[in-house]
């Protein structure tokens, strides 16, 4: 797994700052107010701090604007990053500040300031998030993240505070590269046995090959995988950190390459489709990210994981499957194959663990792209109260996310004229009538929320967290979710 930046947590020792090599971080204030720190290095550097901050585009500036003062006289530092930042930043806004000044650190050594700074431990986790690369095909990787020393009033409460971040930057790691890796290397086999790999964390974990399918009737997930050389398999993976309650439930789609079988896709960007698995690799991020931290939950994770390819042997438009549940499915595009994967694993997860609520995640739609672009996920639920929640941990770590509607009326577009229903009911409402598919799997008593991630699992230009590439979307909302709902 690529590794996180080596942070360390230190006493203030303001006296030593002219001694101290490679980058020093500074924090001033939207008001142009210098912290302690600040004041100590703009004496030692000869106002050089105050001067950088009195500019008017330092004054224009949104919080996490760096101004780089190169070989800043009477330090040995190569240069001092003076930043603004709030003394009292939220969450949201300390991770930003944290990915600025690792955009600007490069490989050098960074000391960042942090003494009398507010919510350090988030731009603790910002520092870590956007130092990510990912170069395990590259022959030449290139320099790491420099370490980092983050000097602080009250070291240790800070290092103890920075530990949940740290799981959390673990989990999205994790997810990140399951996400970048290519389909050649990334296969069912090896996605597998990379979360079979978590049990040293404390994770039960339990694969589910072929045969284990067939015997649970598992057809239309294994429908998408025949045309495969790959074998379909299903991981379920349980973190029982909780009393002896029922689980909460974490199903993804992990389609390790999807060429859209015979209704195969256009030769442009199908590259681009070793992530669709995205949703499979949240799971599994967060389910590392409960490990590591210990979550006090009972929570599941389950992901089908196929590969969807042309052959002799592969399912094909206007075939009818009968899913796990019993109902029939007429296949009207291969394409449509994620829906497949999760209607099974869905009707699995209730059937075997009953749980407390459910939340998918799936790379579903190009639909949903295009209706909120890489800015929101889409959010479907037949739960007011599960999707409220969902909703709230999403604004509070700052993923974005939007509710898209549901109904009788989309649901009317998947009955099928020789089958139970269709696999997609066209062009128009293409995100909601998947939606209104993958509901048809969900008992009544199920809160149940699918959210489509095709827009932000994987983005072409960076975030403010991330470089280009796989984000770990989800994987913050969704600790933060089972922290303040599940937790007991």
């Amino acid at each position: 797994m690529t590794d996180i930046a080596d942070i360390r947590f230190v006493p203030n020792n303001h006296d030593g700052l002219e001694k101290t090599a490679g980058l020093i971080a500074v924090f001033v204030g939207p008001d142009g107010q210098l912290s302690t720190a600040a004041q100590k290095l703009d004496a030692t550097t000869h106002k050089a701090v105050s001067r950088a901050s009195k500019d008017a585009a330092f004054d224009k500036a949104e919080p996490g604007h760096v101004v780089r003062l190169n070989y800043a006289a009477g330090t040995a530092a190569d240069a001092v990053l003076v930043v603004k930042a709030p003394a009292d930043s939220d969450a949201v806004t300390a991770r930003k500040i944290g990915a600025a000044l690792a955009k600007a650190q490069g490989s050098d050594a960074l000391t960042v300031l942090a003494g009398d700074i507010g919510n350090a431990e988030n731009i603790a986790l910002g520092l870590a998030l956007r130092g990510y690369r990912f170069t395990d095909h590259k022959t030449d990787k290139g320099k790491p993240q420099g370490p980092i020393t983050i000097q602080s009033d009250d070291p240790e409460a800070l290092a103890s505070a920075a530990r949940v971040g740290m799981a959390i930057a673990e989990g999205i790691f994790f997810t990140r590269d399951l996400t970048n890796a290519p389909g050649n290397v990334l296969t069912t086999d090896d996605f597998a046995a990379r979360l079979a790999g978590m049990q040293e964390l404390g994770l039960e974990v339990e694969i589910l090959e072929e045969a284990d399918l067939e015997k649970l009737g598992m057809r239309a997930l294994l429908a998408v995988g025949q045309g495969s050389a790959a074998p379909s398999k299903v991981v379920v993976m349980q973190w029982n950190g909780g009393g002896d309650e029922a689980p909460f439930a974490l199903v993804g789609k992990g389609v390790t390459f999807d060429t859209g079988g015979i209704s195969i896709k256009p030769g442009a960007s199908m590259e681009d489709m070793t992530m669709d698995m995205g949703g499979a690799g949240v799971v599994s991020g967060v389910m590392r990210t409960l490990a590591l931290r210990k979550a006090k939950a009972n929570v599941v994770g389950l992901v089908g994981l196929v590969e969807n390819m042309p052959d002799g042997k592969a399912y094909k438009p206007g075939d009818v499957i009968t899913s796990m549940k019993g109902d029939t499915i007429e296949v009207i595009n291969t394409d449509a194959e994620g829906r497949m994967v999760l209607a099974d694993v869905l009707w699995y997860a209730q059937d075997r663990f009953a749980p407390t609520g459910m939340i998918n995640l799936a790379t579903l739609t190009g639909a949903m792209l295009v209706a909120l672009g890489n800015e929101n996920a889409g959010v479907f639920s037949n739960s007011d109260d599960l999707a409220g929640a969902f909703l709230d941990a999403c604004a509070s770590e700052g993923e974005g996310a939007w509710r898209m509607p549901m109904g009788k009326a989309y649901d009317k577009l998947i009955d099928s004229p020789i089958a139970d229903m269709k696999n997609t009911g066209g062009r128009y409402a293409g995100s909601i009538t998947a939606a209104q598919f993958l509901g048809r799997f969900v008992k009544d008593d199920t809160p149940w929320c699918h959210l489509d991630i095709a827009g932000t699992a994987s983005v072409k230009s960076e975030t403010a967290l991330s470089p280009k590439g796989a984000t770990g979307w989800g994987v913050m909302a969704l600790n933060r979710l089972i922290a303040d709902r599940y937790e007991s």
